[in-house]
């Protein structure tokens, strides 16, 4: 059976609740106070992703210091801690300082985002913000660490 004929049938109602899903592991923009005050708590000082997920809650993989590298799971509604996994490496902490993260959502903002799906950093310091402007049109931004605007912008 074809998806469309898989579809006729379905009430509307069901088609947009599975939509809002879709939309679940969205933040809006200005929840990144409260982002950066759960990971300042925690302790992470460089971030190496930070993604928007289901039931008001973000996970963030970043450092602590030097050596200790984690994955945490936070409840923005609460700031209680949902998931961590903590694991010792020896590379040394690198990633996106506070202020970087400040400036992208500044850079993707001016771009039209007003929420946001994740955040990362590869090696190379090419930041990628996902999100959506206020039409639901995906965006993508890209970034190159410590500059101050976009190197590129896809509108899906």
């Amino acid at each position: 059976m074809s998806p469309l004929k898989a579809l006729v049938g379905v009430p509307v109602t069901a088609l947009l609740m599975a939509a809002g899903v879709a939309h679940a592991d969205r933040l809006a923009m200005d929840r990144l106070d409260e982002i950066l005050a759960a990971a300042d708590d925690y302790g992470i000082t460089h971030f190496e992703e930070i993604e928007a997920k289901g039931g008001d809650s973000v996970e963030i993989e970043g450092w602590i210091d030097d050596e200790w590298y984690v994955d945490v799971r936070f409840s923005l509604s609460d700031g209680e801690t949902l998931q961590e996994e903590r694991e010792r490496r020896v590379n040394g902490a690198w990633g996106m300082s506070e202020e970087d993260v400040r400036s992208v959502f500044d850079i993707a903002a001016s771009e039209g985002m007003v929420e946001f799906e994740e955040i990362q950093i590869d090696k190379q310091g090419m930041i990628e913000i996902e999100g959506d402007d206020e039409s639901g049109r995906e965006l993508e931004v890209y970034i190159r660490q410590g500059s101050d605007s976009a190197s590129s912008v896809d509108r899906d």
